[in-house]
């Protein structure tokens, strides 16, 4: 019988983890070396999006991070089949959950770590049997934990880039009611304090006046909105800035921006960037955490991160200067290919291969 891969992921908010859970279980399933489901919270987007393309689902009252009802769902799941069982947590509260699940069966045990913030409690990191990180920068940060170097893999996160590309604009400008003509910076991202849209509000304003029309969306939801409007109105740029909540197909804007800004303070890899790199979207980021991974060679502009200046800089930068933007362009492109979902699939199936053949400890 094939070996069989278990995902847990609760689901229960659709950001870029749960994106990449739909993105490499769709993956997988386009070669049926693995039987996989996805144990998610039942009404959740994810498990809404694995259910219409077909991938099996074990549907959860997952409410609570370590939600009983999720612990019960992994483990039956886990015990069908133990020895050809890997129960891959993608969060780390479904790693908890996993975890025990693992100790209750002995089925396997991989987890992803997307994020580059250390470990405030070591629990079952170190006992999963392979820890997948997505960027170089997230591994090191692992490592500086006392995780062991051996049981690290880094298997980059991945856009599915045929699908990306056949993005329809959707007529944002028309919608805001701005003119055709009007360059547009977009942010994507969680209104949290990691993402630092502070910084990115400081920056509009230091670009208004070398670039007076061009406006900002910000694309997400989160809890720094209210200090952020605050900020907003303070600066007075409220006719410059657009909040735009959350938008569970962030790429329809990006599709017509004309470039992108991120200035995350923290990031693991980034795989709004890639969307953008997919796209032909010029892209301004900070420096942080695996964003230089896939900018570092030209496919875009780096600033330090919390430097409201230099990014104000660099935007203005890119909007002005044409042969830039055509030189990052061309380069994401090339560099993007490196980052398909079929890539991040093959990577996963190599970790799941070498689980499966290594000896369980003792």
């Amino acid at each position: 019988m094939a070996p069989r891969v278990v995902h847990v992921a609760s689901g229960r908010e659709w950001r870029g983890g749960q994106r990449q859970v739909w993105l490499l279980a769709r993956a997988l399933g386009r070669t049926p070396e693995f039987e996989q489901l996805v144990v998610t919270a039942s009404g959740s987007e994810l498990a809404s999006r694995l259910i219409a393309d077909g991938i099996p689902v074990h549907l959860a009252g997952w409410r609570a991070a370590q939600d009983p009802r999720a612990l019960l769902a992994t483990w039956r799941e886990a015990r069908h089949d133990p020895s050809r069982t890997i129960l891959h947590a993608h969060d780390p509260h479904a790693l908890v959950l996993a975890g025990l699940a693992a100790r209750l069966t002995r089925a396997r045990l991989v987890v992803t770590r997307r994020v580059v913030f250390h470990l405030r409690r070591r629990g079952f990191w170190p006992r999963a049997d392979r820890i997948v990180a997505i960027s170089e920068a997230v591994r090191r940060v692992l490592i500086e934990d006392g995780i062991s170097p051996d049981r690290l893999t880094v298997v980059p996160s991945g856009v599915d880039l045929e699908s990306l590309r056949a993005t329809a604009p959707r007529g944002i400008r028309g919608r805001l009611s701005l003119p055709d003509d009007t360059p547009l910076a977009v942010a994507v991202g969680a209104l949290t304090r990691e993402k630092d849209h502070e910084t990115l509000l400081r920056a509009a304003a230091v670009a208004r006046t070398c670039a007076p029309t061009l406006r900002w969306l910000l694309v997400g939801e989160g809890r720094e909105r209210a200090a952020l409007e605050s900020l907003l109105s303070d600066s007075g740029l409220q006719d410059r800035v657009f909040l735009l909540g959350h938008d569970p197909e962030p790429r329809e804007v990006i599709r017509e921006a004309t470039l992108l800004v991120h200035s995350a303070a923290d990031e693991g890899l980034g795989t709004t960037i890639l969307d953008a790199m997919a796209l032909g979207v010029p892209v301004v980021a900070t420096a942080a955490g695996g964003i230089p991974e896939l900018l570092g060679t030209g496919a875009g502009l780096l600033v330090p991160a919390r430097d409201a200046s230099a990014l104000a800089q660099a935007t203005v930068r890119m909007l002005t200067d044409a042969s830039l933007r055509a030189a990052c362009v061309a380069r994401a492109a090339e560099v993007v290919e490196q980052y398909s979902d079929a890539r991040m699939a093959e990577g996963m199936r190599s970790v799941y291969r070498s689980v499966l053949s290594t000896p369980e400890d003792g």
